[in-house]
Formats: structure tokens, sequence, C-alpha cells
């Protein structure tokens, strides 16, 4: 058994885990954050992706330990004050998913990529960034129409709520 403590959502937590315990069953199972979806374990589908410090990460693929000191943010504590994220209302308005499964990721993918790439993005690059993520019931075209609008809004935004929503 391993002591884990991180800031997840902006909220300190602590817990005793298996050494062996994932990142993403940490956040589901010990947190009670269901929005991260376990979809492979093989870090193939990118539907556990949270931030880690800032980077996106597939929570699959991390052992909950190696999180530990670590800012966490997940798809419930990506929006603030009842407001959708740019990137989430982006996804609502451009009907950017179907059945919802991989969207937690995608859009926890999106907002990293948004932040990379501040000058803007293109189709084609938004579709190969979005290669690690998978989506089974759509073709991806209003998932990157999504991202690019997103994108545009959050390029526009004042500095300070940029920065906020990012």
């Amino acid at each position: 058994m391993s002591d884990v403590s991180m800031t997840v959502n902006g909220r300190q937590v602590s817990a005793s885990v298996e050494d062996r315990t994932l990142l993403v069953h940490f956040l589901r199972e010990h947190l009670g954050l269901t929005g991260t979806h376990v979809g492979c374990d093989t870090s193939q589908c990118g539907a556990c992706v949270v931030h880690v410090d800032g980077m996106a990460v597939k929570s699959c693929s991390m052992l909950a330990v190696q999180a530990s000191g670590s800012e966490v943010i997940t798809i419930e504590g990506l929006a603030g004050m009842g407001d959708l994220h740019p990137v989430q209302a982006a996804f609502r308005e451009h009907h950017g998913l179907q059945c919802g499964f991989c969207t937690p990721g995608m859009i926890m993918t999106a907002v990293d990529m948004i932040r990379r790439h501040p000058q803007g993005l293109d189709e084609a690059t938004v579709r190969a960034e979005l290669e690690g993520n998978i989506c089974r019931c759509t073709g991806y075209h209003n998932i990157v129409k999504a991202i690019l609008a997103a994108s545009r809004t959050m390029a526009k935004a004042p500095k300070g709520r940029a920065k906020k929503a990012a």
C-alpha cells in the first residue's frame, strides 16, 4: 500500500491505495469522479484523459502514486461556477458527441491541444492530434468542428478569461 496525496479539481485529497492502482481507478473508485472513463486499459482510446500538472495524460497509463503531489483536473473540474468551459460549449453547439462515452477524453485532449496551439488550429492539426482518441460513433467531423470553434472562441477571449478557461 502507498499513501497518495494530490489536488484534484482544486481539492486536496489523500488516500492509501495499492501500489498498482491506476490513476483512472483512483479517480473513479476512491473519489467518485466517474466522468473519466475506462475504455481500454491499454492507452489506445483516450477516454481516460485528464490533466496532470497542466498536461493531458491518459490516466489508464499512470499509477496513482505517480500523480502524488500533482494537480489533477478531470472533466468534472473543467468548468467553473456553473458555466460550461468553451470546449464543452462548442461540443454541445456543434454536436461533437453521440453516445458521449469518448466525450470527456476528447474534451480534455482538445483543451490541451488549444493550450499548446494558441495561434490557432487547422483541421489537419486537430485530426492528427486526435489520433490517440477513438470515437466509435462519429466520423469525427463534428468533433473537429467543435474543437476549431472552441479554439477561435478562446483566442478571442480576454487574456485573463482565456487563461482561466484553459
